[in-house]
């Protein structure tokens, strides 16, 4: 692993990131990675995951000082994502949730919303996204759920699906179409629904192949009366605000996505190590090591990738969007080809749940089709090179 110890040691990270990482790592070794196995069995809700990341107050690293944060860097959030999803990538996702569903609020949001809003993810609440529906996945302007303006409210009314943490979320950011605008692109609105709000119904949890643990709720709006005050911005500006949040996103997702791809490479390195054929390590026939030899620097590439990524980030590039794609794309197909490469590598053992691989795999997967699926990230990436 020295190719990825070098990597890590030239992030040159300063005495507050070294010692915050330290904290994250401990807690990953007892408490998440323990109760992974049995997270991913049960498909409960990690709540001892989720208090443990409460105690190290990790929503606050991406939450404004303003606001009751204690703001970090985005490399730093990046590091701790993809090392708590390495350990359980149900809980990286839940945790990465909060900050894709709070970054518009704290990049557009008023200084009133954000005085409001904030504090309750940065004490440790839970946050949610809610864009799909069933008529709208990756073409959001296919959605159907409408904000209906009523004195000082909007009436919400409308479903979605697919939506992280839905059905336990404090804050959900929430797409939908503002009445009397019939242009579907200008009509786009968002706006921030409050845990408790009337007429909010969970329909469903969904019964995952993978990130079981991490529930995936089919949510309602039966006119729901929201204060008008929670309106992002003005009507029509949500669909600027949704592709200026997922470039941000994205990254995250690549992160999580690594953080599979590097469990799945690391259980592969040690059983091939370990395990014998034919009087050898299997670690020790070419073909192997040819094979180790690719998924290594594919790896080291994508981790370098999203570095530079968070660097554009933390520079205030002013278009990051294909680079946004292209670490999602790679970061999440490498995951998966990883982790089938490390069931392949162990063999029958690898198709039985007795070691992690099998879940890797069935974690993998969702990667390659969350926040855009890759053959969208693959058709914007192609088509900026078309020449007008």
């Amino acid at each position: 692993m020295k190719m990825f110890e070098q990597l890590e040691r030239r992030r040159n990270w300063d005495e507050n990131e070294r010692l915050l990482l330290a904290q994250v790592d401990r807690m990953v070794d007892e408490v998440i990675a323990p109760n992974a196995a049995k997270a991913d069995k049960t498909g409960e809700f990690p709540w001892a995951n989720v208090e443990a990341i409460n105690q190290l107050g990790l929503n606050a690293i991406f939450i404004p000082e303003a606001y009751a944060g204690m703001p970090m860097s985005f490399r730093v959030y990046l590091a701790v994502v993809k090392r708590i999803s390495e350990a359980c990538a149900s809980t990286g996702i839940i945790y990465a949730t909060n900050f894709h569903a709070m970054k518009p609020l704290i990049q557009f949001g008023s200084e009133e919303q954000k005085l409001r809003l904030l504090p309750c993810i940065a004490e440790g609440g839970l946050a949610s996204l809610a864009i799909t529906e069933e008529s709208a996945g990756s073409d959001a302007t296919g959605m159907k759920t409408k904000f209906q303006p009523d004195g000082d409210s909007l009436i919400v009314d409308g479903s979605k699906l697919f939506i992280t943490s839905g059905d336990v979320a404090d804050r959900i950011l929430l797409f939908g179409k503002y009445a009397g605008i019939e242009d579907v692109r200008k009509s786009i609105s968002v706006l921030v629904l409050e845990k408790g709000t009337p007429g909010f119904e969970v329909l469903r949890l969904e019964e995952k192949m993978g990130h079981r643990a991490s529930s995936t709720a089919a949510l309602r709006f039966n006119g729901c009366r929201v204060p008008r005050a929670n309106l992002i911005g003005e009507p029509g500006d949500g669909l600027g605000i949704l592709l200026a949040s997922l470039n941000r996103s994205r990254p995250s997702v690549a992160a999580h996505a690594l953080g599979i791809a590097f469990a799945a490479f690391k259980d592969m390195t040690g059983y091939m190590n370990e395990r014998r054929q034919s009087g050898r390590r299997i670690v020790d026939f070419q073909a192997n090591q040819f094979l180790l030899a690719d998924l290594a620097t594919d790896l080291a590439m994508a981790d370098s990738w999203l570095d530079y990524l968070a660097d554009l980030i933390e520079a205030d590039a002013d278009d990051f969007g294909l680079e946004a794609s292209a670490a999602k794309m790679r970061a999440s197909d490498l995951a998966m080809r990883i982790a089938t490469e490390a069931v392949q590598m162990h063999g029958g053992y690898g198709y039985c749940s007795d070691f992690r691989v099998e879940r890797l795999m069935r974690d993998a997967k969702i990667t390659q089709i969350w926040e855009g699926t890759n053959q969208v990230h693959r058709q914007l990436i192609g088509r900026s090179f078309a020449t007008k």
